[in-house]
């Protein structure tokens, strides 16, 4: 999905980020694929996890299908520009990710669960690139949202990094950061897949399991 390759792979400063724009994207009331809500307000009962790994088209997908996951959706989160939108992301100036946000019942599913989709589903070792996909906005990340989230990332992270050294993989490069701002990318990114069941998805995992957490 690299259609616009950046011209650095390190993230701008602040003062350096695009200035973005006061107007936020317009997208659907509801998720196209089980038509729950897309936007807040959320039912009281459920928590939200944010990821990146790549190609959010593909990454979407991987947690849409999962039991016990409410909603999903696709934008930009870990940089400066407020309200970016696709191109300017793809410039590597606004210093986003590609992300996924899920919105989850804790109660039938586990954040460990999605911490092991997350671990498993892609190379956490590749820095600002996910496989052919190059640039700061594929880099691996973690947005936690409370101190629970923020623990069991950093425990995971030292348990696959023990996993990936046992298979010679290098270091892993993900980032762990409380979460920031979450921008929702264009109505045509929103469940892209189910929309185009033949588009690219640049997901792919390294075929090492994440030991239990539980």
């Amino acid at each position: 999905m690299n259609f616009f390759r950046p011209k650095q792979l390190s993230i701008p400063s602040k003062k350096m980020a695009l200035p973005g724009r006061q107007e936020k994207m317009a997208v659907p009331i509801t998720h196209f694929v089980n038509k729950n809500l897309l936007s807040p307000p959320f039912p009281d009962n459920m928590e939200a996890a944010m990821f990146g790994m790549g190609c959010f088209w593909g990454v979407e997908r991987k947690f849409w299908v999962l039991p016990g996951v409410y909603s999903t959706a696709v934008g930009y989160s870990g940089g400066y520009t407020p309200n970016p939108n696709y191109e300017e992301v793809c410039s590597g100036r606004t210093g986003h990710n590609e992300v996924v946000k899920i919105i989850f019942n804790p109660t039938l599913i586990s954040y460990n669960s999605l911490l092991k989709l997350f671990w498993e589903s892609h190379n956490p070792t590749q820095g600002m690139q996910q496989g052919n996909d190059i640039g700061t906005q594929y880099r691996s990340a973690i947005y936690t949202f409370s101190d629970s989230q923020i623990t069991a990332a950093h425990l995971s992270s030292l348990s696959f990094s023990e996993a990936l050294s046992q298979k010679n993989f290098g270091n892993i490069t993900t980032e762990i950061l409380a979460a920031g701002v979450f921008y929702y990318a264009e109505e045509y990114h929103q469940q892209y897949l189910a929309k185009n069941p033949s588009g690219y998805c640049g997901v792919g995992g390294t075929g090492v399991t994440l030991p239990s957490l539980e």
